[in-house]
């Protein structure tokens, strides 16, 4: 009594990923709750400074949303570019000698431009594995290094590019795609603007972006 029952609902199955699988390309949107911080790089002048004993980064919250545009390149390949707004808080403190504690709070607009590949595994039942990986623009509107009013802080670039890894998985319904999904990105170009003129500032060499992203994918 229950084989034919569990036929019909592997030809469900079957009908809903073959309704998107002859589709050239589709879109979708993307949630995603970002933690982001910075890998911090220290100058020379660092060991020899008498003031600035430390200087960590801590992640703040943010988030991100998105608009998927996904080009199917055969059975197990997409090629994907998600253009979003994202909003992330980043934060650098600072130990000093007298053992006080400062911390600079670091507040994003990005824009980002991801172009990802996806591989895909076969279906099992209603579910398919993928791991997602590519290079990321990015352009931060927040950007303090130009601005006059920024006297006092470490300034960060606008510009920056990000290599992205990450997994998830899609499980098929019958007008959309559910893919929840963790991504990584790491920032490969130096966003500090250094200013010889504050210590804080020049004890540090580059700064690093890093972002950790928890996505909810809803795609048809």
């Amino acid at each position: 009594m229950l084989l034919p029952l569990s036929v019909v609902g592997q030809l469900h199955v079957q009908e809903y990923e073959n309704r998107f699988a002859t589709k050239p390309y589709h879109f979708g949107i993307s949630l995603s709750y970002n933690s982001s911080d910075f890998k911090v790089s220290f100058s020379d002048a660092f060991i020899g400074h008498d003031s600035v004993m430390q200087v960590t980064s801590s992640t703040g919250p943010g988030f991100n949303l998105g608009i998927i545009s996904n080009l199917s390149m055969g059975k197990y390949f997409d090629l994907r570019f998600v253009p979003s707004l994202s909003f992330a808080e980043k934060n650098l403190d600072y130990t000093y000698r007298n053992e006080s504690v400062s911390t600079q709070t670091i507040e994003s607009l990005y824009l980002l431009m991801p172009f990802d590949v996806k591989f895909k595994s076969a279906a099992y039942k209603d579910m398919k594995v993928f791991v997602v990986g590519g290079v990321q623009y990015t352009y931060d509107f927040s950007s303090n290094a130009e601005a006059r009013n920024a006297d006092g802080l470490v300034k960060i670039l606008p510009t920056d590019i990000a290599v992205n890894c990450g997994f998830g998985f899609e499980f098929y319904f019958p007008y959309f795609i559910l893919a929840p999904e963790i991504k990584l990105s790491n920032g490969i170009l130096n966003i500090h603007a250094t200013d010889p003129t504050l210590q804080e500032s020049y004890v540090m060499d580059r700064l690093f972006s890093r972002t950790l992203l928890f996505c909810i994918n809803i795609e048809g």
